[in-house]
């Protein structure tokens, strides 16, 4: 357990933190859930229009540093090219 008074403030900080990045990283796995049934149920225009909700999703997790850059382009590149595969067929 945290004794110093530094050490206490720092708990409840990263506490805070933690429950905002529950909460972004929850609305970007739901859209991408969404997106990804779409495609399954083939409803390939319906998944290319939650596209740009998914993007915003995706950059606002990385503009918060709950994933990294590259993991965000990494998952809206997978995302547009399951897309374009769906919406081919």
């Amino acid at each position: 357990m945290a004794i110093t008074k530094g050490a206490k403030k720092a708990v409840r900080s990263s506490e805070r933190k933690r429950v905002y990045n529950i909460r972004t990283t929850g609305a970007m796995r739901d859209v991408v859930k969404d997106i990804k049934k779409a495609i399954v149920a083939g409803k390939g225009a319906e998944a290319k229009a939650m596209l740009p909700a998914a993007y915003k999703a995706i950059d606002k997790a990385a503009k918060r540093g709950v994933i990294k850059d590259n993991t965000a382009g990494r998952k809206k590149s997978r995302l547009s090219a399951a897309i374009k595969k769906a919406t081919m067929k």
